[in-house]
């Protein structure tokens, strides 16, 4: 029997990818989005048009972090929830902190709620990265200590890791945190380096590359996050009573509760990644080299190990092919947008 999902977040950048491909495979899905204009809200609109008449979907315009979204969960009772609505973007969490705790902590409170009443079969949510904040060992690992966060957008995740766990324990609710790594493609945020960059050179502004360019991120595209996303989905964890509580693994416990990185596993150099974004661009990028912003880190680099032998999730999407696939969307759908 197929499920019906809910998938907050479904005019983001990923939900709307998720929502794609759980409509393709014959999952009935509720989206529910604020439609907020922390960017474009065209654009969001646009990623909705591709599936919002779909007979299997059913949309609802709210927040989550409105008290009102667990009797509204309630009412529709899910048999799953991928929960990815939040306020996104590290540096903008230093600007708008409020922002951050209204739709990271209340938010995922009420998801938490609401997944007490409804009897959940799985929660899968998004943690990021950035929860390893200024950890030097490289690869990140799920056992890995994240005790040193160094933006507040980091520490809400942290903070929704320990939130599932808690509801996970008290109330057996199976869940799954997936922290994502540089997620990057079609239809996705304009406030992140591939489109910065992408728009600078295609209007020959200059660029601005941050820690002098001397960055590595473990850039993630979109189509194997997604298939990450629904492997886990169809997994769900369970309560482990002979799981030694004295290991002290982050990643797991006696509870129904598990975390994940997900990500490509072949962290490349930032100037690399603008130097494959300019040929596709036929361009030649004008550089301003910056120093290291505040709540950036240098290195990113996840050991993908436990979700492979978890779901036998594997990245294989290069930044050459998936770069490509980006340039080719965004001057076709940039072209449209001009024409209106």
């Amino acid at each position: 029997m197929k499920s019906q999902v809910l998938v907050t977040g479904s005019a983001g950048f990923i939900g709307s990818h998720v929502v794609t491909k759980l409509l393709e495979r014959g999952d009935s899905v509720v989206g529910i989005d604020n439609h907020n204009d922390y960017y474009d809200p065209q654009l969001k609109e646009d990623r909705l048009k591709q599936f919002i008449n779909h007979n299997l979907y059913e949309h609802i315009k709210a927040d989550v972090s409105s008290p009102s979204i667990v009797s509204t969960i309630s009412k529709i009772k899910p048999n799953k929830i991928i929960h990815l609505a939040a306020q996104a973007g590290v540096r903008y969490s230093i600007e708008n902190p409020y922002a951050y705790i209204d739709s990271n902590i209340y938010g995922f409170l009420n998801i938490l709620e609401a997944s007490k009443n409804v009897n959940l079969q799985h929660l899968v949510y998004a943690s990021s990265s950035s929860v390893y904040g200024g950890n030097v060992k490289l690869p990140f690992s799920e056992t890995d200590s994240v005790d040193h966060p160094v933006s507040l957008y980091a520490t809400t995740k942290k903070a929704n890791e320990l939130m599932a766990h808690t509801y996970s324990h008290l109330f057996d609710i199976p869940s799954t945190g997936l922290r994502f790594f540089t997620v990057y493609g079609p239809w996705g945020r304009p406030d992140m380096a591939l489109f910065l960059f992408a728009r600078a050179m295609l209007l020959d502004e200059p660029i601005k590359v941050f820690n002098n360019g001397d960055m590595i991120r473990d850039f993630t595209y979109i189509d194997d996050i997604v298939d990450g996303v629904i492997k886990v989905l169809d997994k769900n964890p369970i309560r482990d009573n002979k799981y030694d509580m004295s290991l002290s693994d982050p990643s797991k416990s006696n509870a129904p509760f598990r975390i994940f990185n997900i990500g490509n596993s072949s962290p490349r150099k930032l100037m690399d990644y603008i130097d494959v974004l300019s040929s596709n661009l036929n361009t030649k990028p004008k550089i301003e080299f910056m120093p290291l912003q505040p709540g950036d880190v240098p290195s990113t680099h996840a050991d993908t190990n436990l979700l492979n032998r978890w779901v036998g999730f594997e990245s294989s999407t290069s930044i050459e092919e998936g770069i490509k696939n980006f340039c080719s969307w965004y001057k076709d759908y940039y072209k449209l947008q001009n024409e209106h």
